[in-house]
């Protein structure tokens, strides 16, 4: 059992620890044998399951006192066995979660209680037991290296020692079972080793990249998307979190075919199989294994994935060199074999860093390479006879370069060499795959390698710097090398020397990326996280100021993440010392940038500490005592964390919950800009939802904020401005803002036009404010609009999109019109018709269509085209746009003066516009009937839109329950009705009975346009007895008495042709 423990069975440390065994098929092999042999050894050698071991076998276990019964004394934290030895020693002791065992019919009776535990168990014990065997009969059987003599030395001990010889006679058969066994697992486990084969991080991103260059929504594409669960790739190459490479696990994947639901793949040293996925609600992950082991993702998807292996085949695959970085890196199962961890020892870090420092680029010597197509996947990686040649060359180039031999030609070469923003022009060879796939292209030996693929935002940052990153390494400064020295003072140090070695760290320039990736890149990061684990007050302070610093960087940020940093600085918000949680509490705000690390600090109980820290503050600022003043100090520490916290929907919930609306209201009311900043940058974050707008409303913060906007602090004015403009979305905050005299404040701030941030939040909160009426008077007397309409020009988008907001609700009023004519606002506003932003052209085209009530207007925007640029906006996807767009077509058409025969001018148009009927929006189809009903006016154009099926699709709406739709529905049928046999064709479309339910709505307005509707449809008969037969007439009655002229006319219009088609049948009849 020892032999095959130590040389069949796969273990791994990942790089620190002690040693784990893997999770997979052979070890779990290895594991069910030995639970068999224990399982059965008592029964079939009771003598010997009776012989106590020299050593106990010591390991942790997962099993309850409870578990076991007679023959144990049993309590409520321990076990001991009634069994004892020849010296009362127990045979069975647990204490705790620690068990002690010394005879195998105690291992069978822990294996029988445990149940479905048994391989934990087993696995437990041998990884805390690497030589079972030396502990159960002595040191003298240990396993050994080269020829064992034990069985020599136990024949001996049997033949001389004539007192214990009934002992030694059951130590050599209890030898002998194990040795057997031993045998038994060493020719199963070669069997499965000689099928097995091993993966590494570099083989496994290979695979995947190239599977990458494959997918895509079209049906020949062999998968939808392959993309990696985490994005931040250990200094191994793994991106399997620490705790999981232990079982040598490399990273996962989520993967979606075209066929099947989406597959969720852990890719280990040993292979790749399915996992349990990602639980959206518990946001965990099931690492599980879920089916059986695959020796790469190909057979894996093969196997799931018929569409996969029909298209598989059809690929051209490119011979693919694995990159010289990724054979650089150092695969932990090696280290591991070699008795090494990743981050240890001088020589291998000089190592990495002369790999760091050889050259990152060479010249493309010539276009003889010519990569040959191949349609089997073992090709991967091999490269063909041509190509060793030139690969030869290239090399020995690149040591002529390196060692200086020729500084000129160096020199000329590095001027040709594409830097990292021009690598996407760089000339490469052709090649098959790069002709089939244009978005990659492969590094041979070191030539640049440029992979087109799209990626988040966050990812491309994180590529960004290590380009940087990779562009400087060839001169990094001393400072690299000094902070690495006292990285390896932290690692072997004492209390003291430690704490030296973390005061001199901070003496370097930490804001510096150099500085900040030296303590990364030698593992300085686990070192500083392990020091908020002790007990030393100084050794805590001094890491996380360093930390604090150092996470500013977003690589830095998502390591500290990665080793489980985070947790250790929430257990810390529980410390009685007050500089530490302030420390702790600044780090986790500059490290929750991001939302892994959000959720993070959300899980284990990070927002209810931070609020915490919130309601130390004195109500009596004015005059501070020393411990108050830190108290403060925390709150604001407290406050900034709970900003960056605030970026989550959930913990924003999470804040609400923990009580933190009244304490950032109070602290609200803080005289000190330092704290008002990170308050208010809260409250601004969480004012997106109704629950926080309702609070602040509550809490009387409206006050404050307005207050807080006259200050001199340009931050604090953008955030309070910004918070305001998420709240004005209520009707009672925009009251409460005008109360309080915020309006004027808001007004100033517009002069601040070199703050683009500040000018976007006050522009943004007069836009909102301005929806109220009695804003917008306040506005007008403030001179607000000619402000507005000079920002017009020359400013970013977010600025655009607020300022054409305001002059849009602005417009609304007759003389607000007229003062944006004036300032010369119509030319820009119907410049920006042209552009893409998709909120700016909503509220764009909301301020032309409101200007455009006005005549003096309309005359400008006929002047620039601007209805041709309204109507061209219907093929824009944004069912919002298109709605806005139509919606100001409709004064458009109503004031222009030759607007039916611009209409007809727009090849295509109107037919454009009919097509959107068949939209599934209603606010676009409510939209699309009022146009419709304005360009039915034209009689050449209502020709073409019947043409084009206009009668049959508004009948098909006529079924709708909502009030808006129904009103302009109707508008657009009666007005429809004009031209030909439309009024019959609506008949035999159905679409007068719904009309008449319409009479039924509360709306008066559906009322009137539906009465005019029925009027013009009652000149039909057919439609006459319809209306008749659904009950027209008694609600038309009701109507005729409106004090509406328009609706009482109709009304009463459409009851005349009703009883003259009656009176005509009564005629007809009668005589």
């Amino acid at each position: 059992m020892g032999v095959a423990l130590t040389r069949a069975a796969q273990w791994t440390t990942a790089g620190f620890g002690t040693g784990k065994l893997e999770i997979t098929p052979l070890n779990e092999s290895i594991l069910q044998e030995i639970i068999a042999f224990v399982e059965n050894f008592s029964s079939k050698h009771p003598k010997e399951s009776s012989l106590v071991f020299k050593e106990p076998l010591q390991w942790t276990t997962t099993l309850e006192p409870s578990r076991f019964g007679s023959g144990y004394e049993v309590s409520k934290l321990s076990v001991t066995s009634v069994e004892t030895d020849k010296d009362g020693r127990p045979l069975l002791r647990l204490s705790a979660s620690n068990i002690e065992v010394l005879s195998f019919s105690q291992l069978s009776t822990i294996l029988r209680v445990a149940q479905d535990k048994k391989l934990r168990e087993v696995q437990a014990c041998l990884e805390a037991n690497r030589d079972p065997v030396a502990k159960i009969l002595g040191a003298s059987y240990a396993t050994v290296d080269g020829e064992d003599y034990s069985v020599l030395r136990l024949l001996e001990k049997v033949k001389q020692d004539d007192d214990a010889n009934h002992d030694a006679e059951f130590e050599m058969k209890v030898f002998l079972l194990i040795q057997q066994l031993d045998m038994q697992l060493m020719n199963n486990s070669l069997k499965q080793i000689s099928q097995e084969v091993r993966l590494s991080p570099a083989t496994v991103k290979n695979e995947v990249e190239l599977l990458e260059s494959f997918c895509g929504e079209e049906q020949e594409a062999v998968l939808k998307s392959v993309e990696y669960t985490s994005d931040y790739e250990f200094s191994n190459g793994c991106r399997a979190p620490p705790w999981r490479q232990v079982h040598g696990e490399i990273c996962y994947l989520k993967i979606k075919p075209h066929d099947t639901d989406t597959l969720y793949v852990t890719c280990s040293t040993a292979g790749v199989f399915l996992n349990g996925g990602v639980d959206e609600e518990k946001e965990k992950t099931d690492y599980e294994r879920k089916s059986e082991v695959y020796k790469d993702l190909v057979n894996l998807l093969k196997q799931r994935s018929s569409h996969f292996a029909q298209n598989i085949v059809k690929q051209d695959f490119a011979v693919y060199k694995e990159p010289l970085s990724a054979r650089q890196q150092v695969d932990p199962v090696d280290a591991e074999e070699e008795g090494q961890t990743q981050r240890s020892g001088d020589h291998q870090t000089k190592r990495a860093h002369e790999k760091t420092l050889q050259p990152t680029s060479q010249k493309m010597t010539s276009s003889k390479k010519k990569l040959e197509p191949s349609l089997k996947w073992k090709t991967l990686g091999l490269p063909a006879q041509s190509e060793q040649s030139d690969l030869k060359e290239q090399s020995e180039n690149g040591k002529r370069r390196k060692t200086g031999k020729d500084d000129t030609e160096t020199e000329k070469t590095d001027k040709k060499l594409p830097s990292p923003k021009s690598k996407k022009r760089a000339n490469f060879p052709p090649s098959p795959l790069h002709a089939k796939h244009s978005g990659q292209i492969s590094k041979i030996s070191g030539v640049w390698t440029e992979e087109f693929s799209e990626s988040s935002s966050e990812s491309e940052e994180d590529e960004d710097q290590l380009d940087r990153r990779q562009e400087s390494s060839t001169d990094l400064p001393s400072e690299y090398w000094q902070i690495q020295k006292l990285v390896k003072y932290l690692k072997g140090g004492n209390q003291t020397a430690t704490v030296i070695a973390l005061c001199s760290m901070r003496d370097f320039n930490l804001a510096q990326e150099t500085c900040q990736l030296a303590i990364r890149d030698v593992g300085g990061l686990e070192v500083l996280i392990n020091l908020l684990d002790t007990d030393e007050i100084k050794c805590k302070i001094g890491s996380l100021k360093i930390l604090k610093e150092i996470s500013r960087n977003s690589q830095i940020r998502r390591a500290i993440a990665g080793f489980g940093g985070l947790q250790m600085m929430v257990n810390i918000l529980d410390s009685p010392e007050k500089k530490l949680k302030c420390l702790a509490a600044e780090t986790i705000a500059n490290v929750a940038k991001f939302r892994r690390a959000r959720r993070t600090v959300r899980k284990h109980g990070g927002i209810k500490r931070l609020v915490g820290l919130l309601d130390c503050v004195p109500s009596d600022s004015a005059n501070l005592t020393p411990e108050q003043e830190k108290d403060i100090e925390v709150a604001r520490c407290g406050a900034l964390a709970l900003w960056s916290c605030s970026k989550s929907t959930r913990n924003k919930e999470a804040i609400r919950k923990a009580g933190g609306i009244p304490l950032l209201a109070r602290l609200l009311k803080s005289p000190h800009e330092n704290m008002l900043i990170p308050v208010v940058g809260t409250l601004q974050e969480c004012a997106s939802e109704q629950s926080y707008r309702t609070a602040i409303q509550s809490e009387k913060m409206i006050e404050d904020l307005v207050k807080n906007l006259s200050r001199d602090n340009q931050e604090l004015q953008m955030h309070c401005a910004s918070a305001i403009f998420k709240c004005a979305e209520e009707k009672e905050t925009r009251e409460l803002v005008r109360q309080f005299d915020g309006l004027k404040p808001l007004v100033t701030l517009l002069s601040m036009s070199e703050n683009k941030q500040l000018l976007a939040a006050a522009t943004g909160a007069i836009w909102k404010c301005s929806i109220s009426l009695e804003n917008v008077a306040k506005f007008q007397e403030y001179k607000a609009i000619d402000l507005l309409v000079g920002l017009l020009t020359d400013q970013p988008e977010e600025v655009l999109v607020n300022v054409v907001g305001a002059l849009g609700e602005c417009a609304q009023e007759q003389s607000n019109r007229a003062i944006i004519r004036k300032c010369g606002g119509i030319q820009p506003l119907v410049s920006l018709l042209t552009g893409t932003n998709q909120a700016l052209l909503i509220n764009v085209t909301k301020a032309v269509g409101a200007c455009a009530i006005d005549p003096e207007n309309m005359t400008i925007i006929d002047r620039m085209d601007g209805l041709r640029l309204l109507w061209s906006l219907f093929k824009n996807p944004n069912p919002d746009v298109q709605a806005s767009a139509a919606w100001a077509i409709c004064p458009c058409i109503e004031n222009s003066k030759d607007a039916g025969e611009v209409v007809r001018s727009f090849v295509g148009g109107l037919e454009l516009i009919v097509n959107l009927l068949k939209s599934d929006n209603k606010e676009v189809l409510a939209s699309v009937c009022a146009a419709i009903a304005k360009i039915a006016k034209d009689e050449e154009n209502l020709a073409v839109i019947t043409d084009h099926g206009v009668v049959a699709m508004l009948a098909k709406l006529t079924k709708t329950t909502d009030d808006k739709l129904r009103r302009y529905l109707a508008e657009a049928i009666g007005n429809c009705c004009m031209w030909g046999s439309n009024r019959m064709s609506f008949g035999e479309t159905g679409a007068v009975a719904p009309l008449v339910h319409y009479l039924k709505s509360s709306d008066t307005m559906v009322h009137q346009a539906t009465s005019v509707a029925l009027f013009q449809l009652s000149k039909d008969a057919n439609n006459c007895i319809t209306m008749h037969e659904n009950g027209a007439v008694k609600l038309l009655l009701s109507l005729v008495g409106s004090t509406d002229e328009v609706l009482q006319e109709a009304a009463a219009g459409c009851v005349a042709n009703i009883r003259r088609l009656a009176l005509a049948n009564e005629k007809a009849r009668y005589g």
